[in-house]
């Protein structure tokens, strides 16, 4: 039988925790003025932001505070340490210039704020895909010069996705510093997005684990981690579906290959679940009910999935689940704290 103990005694580190300066804030409350027909996820996923409700101005306040507000509640729900990113859709959706230099940005911040806090904050390098090159000088300086533990790109950029050939200059950094790269949910691309609209399934419903999930099948496919063999993944949310689909993915595509006359079949040198258990990595964010998590230590194994409270858009009292689930202790230090250390290598 697991053994228990109690929850006092278990180091906790949260790895998928919001970040927005209030000068990007800015520019999304500008971006919604445009209404700019290629970026309507965004419109749905920001709208709210800004209603001036007290919901909303307490998520924008938890959004932009990286000092004693946000530390205040991390020590109310026992989180020794977040591991910081720019929130979703960061700065994916804004003109280039102004992308790079939000993302220069916030990494400054989240930098300096892990500098005040080494012991509380780490932080994941934000980006501006839109512009490849300057992406991949601002992961290199993010990485080299600040120390930071790996990216966080929020799924597609303008109905773009990273195994494009013009992402590269991405994803030759990450392979080359041996840095995780947080694959976060956005909402649909503009060329798939409509179907979710009219019953309000384009974001955290079911919209972002299909776009999410995709995204991730699409690197597999592309034959990017034989080009990147020291490239990792991560996704939360319980892998965005797709542990549960695992065998189906073999089948199918072992399948469509045998029959595939035209070469539109991807021929992998792997099946694609062999991928998924080499270079993904998972978390328990937005998915800290007991079921999931279960589901997913049992089909990934313990090694391989963290803990993760997705503040601020949940609680990190979310934690008191994983207290609580019927694991030995050496596998709960392993989700809530040991995995992310190592996964990330966390001072």
């Amino acid at each position: 039988m697991p053994t228990t103990c109690n929850a006092k005694q278990f180091d906790r580190i949260c790895v998928e925790e919001a970040y927005a300066p209030p000068e990007l804030l800015e520019a999304c409350r500008r971006a919604l003025e445009q209404n700019d027909p290629m970026e309507l996820g965004f419109r749905r996923l920001t709208g709210g932001y800004f209603n001036g409700s007290a919901g909303s101005n307490l998520l924008l306040r938890r959004l932009s505070d990286l000092g004693d507000f946000r530390l205040s509640e991390m020590d109310a729900h026992g989180i020794r340490k977040q591991l910081l990113s720019i929130t979703s859709p960061g700065v994916q959706h804004l003109p280039a210039s102004e992308a790079v230099a939000l993302a220069q940005l916030t990494n400054d911040r989240m930098a300096e704020a892990v500098r005040q806090h080494r012991d509380r904050f780490d932080a994941l390098a934000a980006c501006a895909p839109q512009a490849p090159d300057a992406a991949a000088r601002e992961l290199e300086r993010a990485i080299g010069q600040l120390g930071f533990k790996g990216a966080l790109i929020n799924s597609h950029t303008r109905g773009e996705y990273l195994d494009e050939p013009k992402f590269a200059p991405i994803l030759e950094v990450l392979n080359q510093w041996r840095v995780p790269l947080y694959l976060h949910p956005n909402t649909p691309s503009p060329q798939m997005i409509q179907p979710y609209l009219p019953h309000a399934l384009e974001t955290a419903t079911w919209g972002f684990a299909a776009e999410t999930s995709l995204h991730a099948l699409r690197l597999i496919m592309a034959g990017v981690f034989d080009r990147y063999p020291h490239l990792v993944i991560v996704l939360g949310h319980a892998g965005e579906g797709l542990p549960l689909c695992l065998e189906r993915i073999d089948d199918r595509h072992a399948f469509f290959v045998s029959v595939d006359d035209r070469g539109l079949v991807p021929r992998l040198s792997r099946a694609p679940s062999e991928y998924i258990h080499e270079h993904f990595r998972f978390t328990t964010s937005g998915q800290n009910f007991t079921r999931p998590v279960m589901f997913l230590l049992q089909a990934l194994g313990s090694d391989n999935v963290m803990y993760a409270a997705d503040y601020p858009y949940e609680s990190m009292a979310t934690r008191q689940t994983i207290d609580a689930l019927p694991l030995a202790d050496s596998d709960k230090r392993k989700l809530l704290a040991e995995n992310a250390q190592r996964i990330f290598k966390l001072e």
